[in-house]
């Protein structure tokens, strides 16, 4: 007499009392990035870039200007105490900020389920958009030959100084790092929610 192959106290899986097995859980692999969403992120690139003028227009005609004064011998602030230099800066940061922050709205919008080559094109779009417009700013404003200009304008005779970044690096991040943010909380406050996990971990449908 043989020993039965189910033993009596775990029912055949033929049963049909008893469930089915938990179906396989997938792994955790995310979604490959396709060739529709890097030509997406290097669009978004672009259009940051090509915006990088309109923020060099406005910096040049919105900045206060430093006013140098020449004895003839020297070159001299015309008011020590002002300051207009760190207006100039002030001001470009805060264009860049606002910039940054319309293009990551603008993204947004257009594509809610974002992606890693849309930020990563905000982030280079922004950058190369801020070098855009610092050198337009500098090229189109007053002359870096302060001794030359002073000389053209004569001793006692105020006249604008060179349009300057002195923050530098930190005024060149204020776009990439304000798109990033706002497009980051955009996404996590209005962006699509994953699906919620069935009874064994299986996503469950919308609507389910």
């Amino acid at each position: 007499m043989t020993a039965p192959l189910t033993p009596p106290h775990q029912p055949s899986s033929h049963d049909p009392d008893w469930p089915p097995p938990p179906p396989s859980i997938p792994g955790p692999a995310g979604d490959p990035i396709t060739g529709t969403e890097v030509l997406q992120g290097v669009l978004v690139t672009l259009v940051s870039t090509i915006a990088g003028a309109v923020l060099g227009v406005l910096w040049l005609n919105l900045a206060p200007r430093v006013l140098l004064i020449s004895d003839g011998k020297g070159i001299y602030l015309r008011d020590s105490e002002g300051e207009a230099a760190i207006g100039s800066d002030g001001t470009f940061v805060l264009l860049a900020l606002a910039f940054g922050a319309v293009a990551a709205l603008v993204v947004f919008l257009l594509r809610r389920k974002g992606g890693v080559p849309l930020v990563l094109g905000l982030a280079l779009g922004g950058g190369l958009g801020s070098l855009l417009a610092w050198g337009l700013g500098t090229y189109f404003g007053p002359t870096s030959d302060v001794v030359a200009h002073a000389k053209a304008v004569g001793p006692s005779v105020s006249f604008e100084a060179p349009l300057e970044l002195n923050l530098g690096a930190a005024a060149m991040l204020a776009w990439p790092l304000a798109a990033m943010i706002v497009h980051l909380g955009l996404t996590a406050a209005f962006g699509p929610r994953d699906p919620e996990p069935g009874p064994w971990g299986e996503p469950k449908p919308y609507g389910g």
